[in-house]
């Protein structure tokens, strides 16, 4: 089977769809599949294409066996509403032309969040003649109304008839979340066209591992507790809270010891260092985005991972990629996150859950993995056991098990929705 897939992130960008992406890709490859993505040069998440590549019409290479496209796309930082959908319109537009000259295609792949992707995939695959599938990570319009980005009620309806299209005429839809299955049954599509492949982790990188003792050093960590956020700081994860429980740490007695981290790059990032600075808050540390092979090194540093996005009913039915890396790492978990995820934090025992955008909250979190030396201990053992059931190589196999199921039955589930 040859695998066309389409994704605007791709490594080695580091955030969660390029990693997705290259690690079940990766093991299609190895299950003796080919495939192919077209994607665009490295920029996420500042619009700045990184070094090595160009920003060209076309340029191709060969990751681990996948065949990689390049294709032109206009580029900004992931900031500003107007300029980032020129962004997901300008690669719409390449990969549709890109996909058509990618030969003896089987099927078509597009992934979210957002969803001109997927708009390619449909284009692609049915000129082709050849079933398409909408690999569901994000809904969107949704997340930007939810996040305050988008208030144009005209807009966003013809933004969601767009994505229930795409729903009802994907031959397949594989969502990252349970929660995201039943929101689509409740929409009217067809339950049976829909697989549920949740995000994991990639064993063979993130390992437990001991604190490297340069990087403690070079940060100023010596015999300090870190709490640290590793990943994309956007306005849906509302970090914010975390400054806010510095200050409070900060007032804290007995609590000098403790330092929370920010590791990566996003729209919120530079007035998130700014109201640090003027807060005077001394015990925040901020690194800049390290690549994919640096970033389990950063990991290791961390005492607890905080997880964290805003108080709001969506994010509800998300599952943050990036609690999965941790279990593997096994480190224990404060998860400011309600709803599916939250559950999985319980149900595996691997860290506590604490209220979205409540300071006071998190603060008596990290306290308590700070004191409560067994209890960490044993949410520490049970993040290992639990990252066995996240195990990328196994979720890559079940979403391909989808692909080849709607390469069996290319046009009846469709046509249920047409």
């Amino acid at each position: 089977m040859h695998i066309l897939f389409l994704s605007d992130n791709f490594p080695p960008e580091v955030n969660a769809p390029a990693s997705r992406t290259f690690e079940h890709c990766r093991e299609w490859v190895k299950a003796g599949h080919a495939v192919t993505v077209v994607t665009c040069a490295p920029n996420f998440p500042k619009g700045k294409v990184f070094a090595g590549y160009k920003n060209r019409l076309w340029q191709t290479e060969n990751v681990e066996g996948i065949r990689v496209i390049r294709v032109w796309s206009y580029m900004t930082a992931n900031t500003g509403f107007a300029r980032r959908i020129l962004d997901y319109l300008s690669f719409m537009v390449s990969g549709v032309l890109a996909g058509l000259f990618v030969r003896s295609v089987d099927i078509v792949v597009g992934t979210s969040p957002q969803f001109f992707t997927a708009c390619a995939a449909w284009a692609v695959g049915g000129a082709k003649r050849v079933p398409w599938v909408f690999e569901l990570r994000d809904f969107w319009p949704e997340s930007i109304k939810a996040v305050g980005v988008m208030h144009n009620s005209l807009l966003m309806g013809f933004l969601e008839r767009i994505e229930m299209f795409l729903y009802r005429r994907a031959n397949r839809i594989v969502t990252v979340t349970h929660s995201f299955k039943q929101t689509l049954i409740r929409r009217g599509i067809a339950a049976n066209k829909i697989d549920v492949v949740t995000n994991g982790v990639d064993l063979s990188a993130f390992t437990p591992r001991p604190k490297d003792a340069d990087l403690v050093a070079q940060l100023d960590l010596q015999g300090k507790f870190v709490a640290g956020y590793i990943g994309t700081h956007g306005m849906a994860h509302a970090l914010e809270t975390l400054l806010d429980a510095a200050e409070i740490l900060r007032q804290t007695p007995g609590a000098e010891d403790i330092r929370i981290l920010f590791l990566g790059d996003g729209a919120r990032k530079a007035g998130l260092v700014e109201s640090a600075r003027s807060r005077k808050l001394d015990n925040v540390l901020f690194v800049d985005s390290v690549s994919k092979a640096q970033v389990a090194r950063y990991w290791a540093v961390l005492d607890t991972s905080i997880i964290h996005l805003r108080k709001v009913d969506l994010f509800g039915t998300v599952i943050p990629s990036k609690l999965f890396e941790c279990m593997g790492m096994g480190i224990p978990v404060l998860h400011g996150v309600a709803g599916e995820s939250a559950a999985i934090v319980a149900r595996e025992g691997v860290g506590e859950v604490f209220e979205p955008e409540s300071a006071e909250s998190l603060v008596q979190g990290i306290l308590r993995m700070r004191s409560e030396p067994e209890r960490y201990k044993e949410f520490r053992a049970n993040a290992l056991k639990a990252a066995r059931h996240y195990d990328r190589r196994h979720l890559a196999l079940s979403m391909l098990d989808a692909l080849e199921d709607a390469c069996r039955q290319p046009q009846t589930m469709a046509a249920e929705e047409a």
